[in-house]
């Protein structure tokens, strides 16, 4: 796997992925920013939640599970010193669908954060990550 990231102005960068797709990060005004992009550390986030989530969605696929939305809502708190690491992580996921089954999701989760989602198993050596969820039942259309 291969990324770039451009220099374009100011704390403005530009990733770019070797899958052809670019997205803009860029720094708080108080560090010569515009806060036109995700910050950095905002995209390490960001990654690993969609990491998470895609695996979560799929294995509710495959376990024929009724899914009508996958939300990964994540906080993370950070060392108040340089560097300002990710100290705790938490990803609460909201699953919507029909007949949603308990033991189903809290599978899906756990084989995401034990087995799957390589983003949050490899932050997890220097983090600690915390994983719960909420099942919402949907009405069928």
């Amino acid at each position: 796997m291969d990324v770039r990231i451009k220099w374009v102005e100011g704390a403005m960068f530009l990733g770019e992925s070797g899958s052809g797709h670019t997205v803009v990060m860029d720094g708080a005004p108080e560090n010569g920013g515009r806060n036109l992009g995700l910050r950095p550390m905002e995209m390490l986030l960001t990654g690993m939640g969609g990491c998470t989530a895609f695996d979560v969605k799929m294995i509710l696929d495959k376990a024929r599970q009724q899914v009508t939305d996958c939300v990964a809502e994540i906080h993370a708190e950070r060392a108040d010193t340089v560097p300002a690491v990710f100290t705790k992580i938490h990803v609460h996921f909201i699953v919507s669908g029909k007949g949603l089954t308990d033991k189903a999701v809290a599978r899906a989760v756990n084989l995401s954060a034990e087995k799957y989602c390589s983003a949050s198993i490899m932050l997890s050596k220097a983090v600690e990550i915390t994983h719960d969820y909420e099942i919402i039942d949907v009405e069928a259309p």
